[in-house]
C-alpha cells in the first residue's frame, strides 16, 4: 500500500535534501519547495497529505502559513520546523492548526516516528469520513425548521420529488440548507439504504476535482501514486450531492453530461467505461442562465441538471422563523460547549430578527454559538453579539456610543478579558487575522 504524499518547505538546499532522503527511505512520496510561494504552488498542484514546514523562511513566517493553509487544506496535516532555542514558534503553530513540531537539525530520528503518527490521523479521518458518507448526518425533512410559506413551499416540492429518481437542482443563497435538503430528499427516496456523499466542486483544483469525482489510476498524474475510487463509485445505488455546480470548469462538465446521459464515466489514466447507478443532486448560488450567456455553464448540462429545481429562500425573507431557529441553535450549541443557557432575550432577539443575514442560516447558527461561548450569564444578551448586530440596537446616551471605532475597542476588549489575553484564541472568536488584531491592539492602545 502506498504511503502518504509529503511536502518540504525550507530554504536551506542540504537540509531539503537530507529530509528527503530520509523519508523516503521509509516509502513516503516526497516534493520539495524553496519558500511559501513556490509551496503553496505545489499544494495546489499535487494531492499532499503532509506539510513539513521550516518555521521562518525568506517570503514569510511558516507559522502564520500554517493558518493560511488549513483553510484552504483543512486536511493536511502540518509539521513545522522550528530552530533550536524557539520553540515558542512551534508552540503557536500548533495554536494555528499544525499537527505537530520538531527541532530543526536536532530531532532527525524523531522524524519518522511523528510522520507515521500524521498518517495514522489521515487514515483515521478518512475512515470517519467514509462512515459520515454511509450514515450521513441523518437530516430528513422533519429535521428542518420553519413554518413561513416560502419554506413550506420549498418543502413540499422537495418530499414529493424525494420519491422520483428526478434529477435535482437546488437553488439559493450560500447557508440556505442546500445540502440539508439534499440528504432529506435522498433518506425520503428508495436510495435511502444506500450512500449519500457530497463533493463541493469549489474546493478542488481541475485535475482533483475530476479524480475526486470519477476516481483516478495510478500514475495517471503526478501525485497519483495509487489507484482512488471516485466518489461517483462510492455512491453506487444510492446519491452524490454535487455541491457549487456552478463552479465546475466547462470541459469536466462535457464528462458530466455524459454521467448524466448514459451513466457512464472513465477514470482518469483508464479508457475502460464504467456503469453506475446514481441519483445526481446539484445545488448552485449562481445565476446558471447567465454563466451560460457568459460561457462559463454548458446549456446542454442546464437543462439535464434543471429537470425540477427547487428554490430556497433566504432566511431576510423567513424572518419569522427566526426564533425557531435561533433557540433550536442555542440548545446545540450551550450543549456543544457544556453551558447551560436557557434562553437569548427580547433585546437579542430583535437584533437577530432585524439583522441581514447575508451568509443565511449558516451565519446565524455561527452567531448562536459565538454569543453562547461569550455569555456569561443563562440569558444569551445583546452584547453577547457582534458590534454589527449590536450597534442598531444599542441605547447607549452617548453620541460617542455609535462610533464604529469605540464599539470596536470595547467589543476587543471584551473578548480578551473571555480569552484571559489568549490572542489567538481571541482572533477566532472574532473571526480576524492574528496580525490584524495585534494592529487593532496597537491602534486602540489597549493593554496587552
Amino acid at each position: 500500500m502506498a504511503r502518504a504524499n509529503v511536502l518540504i518547505i525550507d530554504d536551506e538546499e542540504k537540509i531539503r535534501l537530507l529530509l528527503s532522503r530520509i523519508i523516503k527511505l521509509e516509502g513516503f512520496a516526497v516534493w520539495d519547495a524553496e519558500n511559501l510561494k513556490a509551496g503553496m504552488h505545489m499544494l495546489e498542484k499535487q494531492a499532499i497529505d503532509i506539510l513539513l514546514c521550516d518555521g521562518r523562511l525568506p517570503d514569510g513566517n511558516g507559522v502564520d502559513f500554517v493558518e493560511t493553509v488549513k483553510k484552504k487544506f483543512p486536511q493536511l496535516q502540518v509539521i513545522i520546523l522550528t530552530a533550536y532555542g524557539n520553540i515558542a514558534d512551534g508552540v503557536r503553530a500548533m495554536k494555528n492548526g499544525a499537527f505537530d513540531y520538531i527541532t530543526k537539525g536536532d530531532d532527525n530520528e524523531k522524524i519518522i516516528p511523528l510522520l507515521n503518527k500524521a498518517e495514522s490521523n489521515i487514515e483515521l479521518r478518512r475512515l470517519v469520513l467514509q462512515l459520515q458518507h454511509q450514515v450521513g448526518l441523518q437530516y430528513d425533512f422533519d429535521s428542518i425548521l420553519g413554518n413561513s410559506p416560502l419554506i413550506k413551499t420549498a418543502i413540499d416540492m422537495a418530499r414529493k420529488v424525494a420519491a422520483t429518481d428526478t434529477t435535482v437542482l437546488l437553488l439559493g443563497e450560500t447557508g440556505t440548507g442546500k445540502e440539508v435538503f439534499a440528504q432529506a430528499i435522498h433518506l425520503a427516496s428508495r436510495r435511502s439504504a444506500k450512500a449519500f456523499v457530497a463533493l463541493n466542486c469549489s474546493a478542488f483544483s481541475r485535475e482533483l476535482l475530476e479524480s475526486e469525482l470519477f476516481g483516478h489510476k495510478a500514475g495517471s498524474f503526478t501525485g497519483a501514486t495509487r489507484d482512488k475510487k471516485g466518489l461517483v463509485e462510492e455512491a453506487q445505488g444510492g446519491t452524490i450531492f454535487l455541491d457549487e455546480i456552478g463552479e465546475m470548469p466547462v470541459d469536466l462538465q462535457a464528462k458530466l453530461l455524459r454521467l448524466l446521459e448514459t451513466r457512464q464515466f472513465i477514470k482518469l489514466g483508464e479508457t475502460q467505461t464504467r456503469e453506475v447507478d446514481i441519483r445526481i443532486i446539484a445545488a448552485t448560488n449562481r445565476n446558471l442562465e447567465s454563466e451560460i450567456q457568459k460561457g462559463h455553464f454548458r446549456e446542454d448540462l442546464f437543462y439535464r441538471l434543471n429537470v425540477f429545481s427547487i428554490l430556497l429562500p433566504a432566511l431576510r425573507d423567513r424572518r419569522k422563523d427566526i426564533p425557531l431557529l435561533a433557540n433550536y441553535f442555542l440548545k446545540i450549541s450551550s450543549a456543544k460547549v457544556t453551558k447551560r443557557i436557557d434562553s437569548i432575550s427580547t433585546e437579542a432577539m430583535n437584533a437577530l430578527q432585524g439583522a441581514e443575514w447575508k451568509g443565511n442560516i449558516r451565519e446565524l447558527k455561527n452567531a448562536i454559538e459565538r454569543a453562547v461561548i461569550l455569555a456569561n450569564d443563562s440569558e444569551i444578551m445583546l452584547s453577547d453579539f457582534p458590534t454589527d448586530l449590536q450597534a442598531p440596537y444599542s441605547n447607549g446616551d452617548n453620541a460617542s456610543s455609535f462610533d464604529m471605532a469605540t464599539i470596536e475597542k470595547l467589543h476587543i476588549e471584551r473578548v480578551l478579558r473571555f480569552t484571559k489575553g489568549n490572542k489567538a484564541e481571541a482572533a477566532r472568536l472574532l473571526n480576524i487575522g492574528q496580525a490584524t488584531l495585534y494592529r487593532k491592539i496597537e491602534e486602540y492602545g489597549i493593554p496587552s
